[in-house]
């Protein structure tokens, strides 16, 4: 049993497929707007099929701020290592410290060497492995005298000149199975990158005891080397086998592979809009809420201090709030600055009902405040998503965008997928809020009505808020269409992106001064 501490890390591993690269690159933009911290390619260069790797993550670099990139693992022996360096160096300064190194040592040989690649043995190409790491760490390593050398058996490099130095200590993860390529990767990798679906059972523990082993005899802590591990399955109703049923199974089995095996990054192989969304929103969150809770009971070591040159992947920037602690109810709702962009009102706040006031009285458990915490998480996500509209919409008027490509990423957030109709929304909703507990054959607003019916005007008046908020997207979306035909019409697509803008954060807001109090209050979990 290991638990090596180490922050939780979500990714998506995505097919780099050629024949619809917008699809391809938008399903890394998504990875990005759902929350998901990491994506990552396969890669394959005698594949026709597929894009180049190496140009695609530098073109999703371009269209995303935040996510961290990773070849899934690059191809070594079609990659020289010297340039190799230099091309992670570069990415990674003009991506601002997003890339991490993916390496393997070469599979599929007789394409390998259609392409012109030396075909080599297992164990030539762990000795080629071992010599490129260390001609890339000498390529970064500015601060040291001299040029570049390595006289090794597969790669010779003398005296060439280092740099550039990458943006940060840019993680080196192996894609390693057999026994010399884990001990390699315990003394001089940064990470373990193997996929489940390649493991057999007792797999991921013996795997560890030897990079453990290599790790100490190279003088190295085994914390200092991340587990990752690329994972498939499906989203199903009831359970029909490991990482296949619903998301409440994957949280647990999940948190056992953190716990139990040490792996901190999870990679979802995965083409699917869904899977990435249901993963990012009610997976992600659930299993980091599980192991924290785990870890806080002393079962497993505290989390590994994380250092400005850690190799680590940055989890993703999130608004920061305070956490609660029993007595009192802490939960803050966002206020309603009362600013506003449009002229135009969705709907006559004056008449908003409020619900019954809150017993002064009354102390609320951690566990009962968390459901409004959450709900305040979920619409922190949902006001995110907002300012990506206005950024669209920016990018729009600046002819840095056309206006189909920004309907195609509005088309993709959370928001619109949810379409704010009350059915579709607020099981999706409930599904994120409660995280550990699905209840897809019920919805939030109907359990309120019915564990307090005092509530039933402020529901009432939030569905219907709920079926305006999907109108005025459609009509963002109808704004986008008319500027396609009638460039002159930006005036008119401000007004519905301003006119949104008004509605949603005043919802929101609205929102959460009446329900959190009572999702603690009456145990909606």
């Amino acid at each position: 049993m290991s638990d090596y501490g180490h922050d939780l890390v979500f990714g998506s591993f995505t097919t780099p497929g050629a024949d619809d690269p917008e699809r391809t690159v938008g399903l890394a933009v998504l990875a990005e707007q759902v929350g998901l911290d990491l994506v990552t390619f396969q890669d394959h260069p005698y594949q026709p099929k597929f894009l180049d790797t190496w140009t695609l993550l530098s073109y999703v670099a371009a269209r995303t701020t935040r996510v961290h990139l990773s070849a899934n693992v690059t191809n070594l022996p079609l990659r020289p290592p010297a340039v190799l360096a230099r091309s992670v160096a570069s990415l990674d300064l003009l991506s601002g410290g997003r890339v991490a190194l993916g390496l393997g040592a070469g599979a599929f040989w007789e394409a390998i060497e259609a392409m012109g690649g030396r075909q080599l043995t297992p164990g030539q190409g762990v000795r080629a492995l071992e010599e490129a790491v260390e001609v890339i760490r000498q390529v970064w390593d500015t601060a040291a005298r001299g040029g570049v050398r390595v006289d090794g058996e597969f790669h010779r490099v003398v005296g060439a000149k280092r740099g550039p130095a990458p943006a940060h200590a840019v993680p080196i993860w192996l894609g390693a199975y057999k026994p010399r390529m884990l001990a390699l990767t315990g003394r001089r990798a940064d990470g373990w990158l193997p996929s489940l679906g390649y493991l057999q059972p007792g797999d991921l523990g013996k795997g560890n005891a030897i990079i453990d082993d290599a790790a100490r005899q190279a003088d190295r802590s085994p914390a200092d080397i991340r587990r990752l591990l690329n994972i498939s399955g499906q989203f199903a109703p009831v359970g029909r086998g490991p990482l296949d049923g619903p998301p409440q199974q994957w949280v647990r089995e999940l948190a056992e592979l953190a716990l139990g095996e040490g792996v901190s990054t999870f990679i979802l192989g995965s083409d699917d809009p869904d899977d990435l969304r249901r993963f990012a929103g009610e997976v992600a969150p659930a299993v980091r809420e599980l192991v924290a809770a785990e870890r806080d009971r002393g079962t497993a070591p505290t989390r590994t201090p994380v250092s400005e040159s850690a190799p680590v992947v940055a989890e993703p920037a999130r608004v920061t709030r305070p956490s609660v602690t029993g007595g009192a109810f802490a939960v803050v709702p966002t206020p309603d600055d009362g600013r506003r962009r449009s002229g135009r009102r969705a709907w006559d706040e004056s008449t908003r009902p409020s619900g019954p006031a809150p017993d002064p009285r009354r102390t609320y458990t951690p566990h009962e405040q968390a459901t409004g915490q959450h709900l305040v998480q979920v619409h922190d996500a949902l006001r995110a998503e907002l300012t990506q509209i206005h950024d669209l919409i920016e990018q729009v008027a600046a002819g840095e965008i056309d206006a189909g490509t920004a309907r195609s990423h509005i088309n993709t957030m959370t928001m619109r997928q949810n379409r704010w109709t009350l059915g579709a929304y607020c099981e999706s909703y409930c599904r994120i809020v409660t995280t550990h507990h699905t209840i897809e054959d019920q919805s939030l607003f109907p359990r309120l009505r019915q564990r307090d019916p005092r509530l039933k005007p402020v529901v009432d008046r939030l569905e219907q808020e709920h079926h305006v908020i999907h109108d005025l997207l459609e009509g963002v979306d109808r704004a986008l269409v008319t500027y396609v035909g009638a460039p002159d019409g930006l005036a008119e697509l401000r007004a519905a992106v301003d006119l949104l803008s008004d509605a949603l954060l005043s919802h929101l807001s609205y929102e959460e001064r009446e329900l959190v109090e009572p999702l603690a209050r009456l145990g909606i979990n």
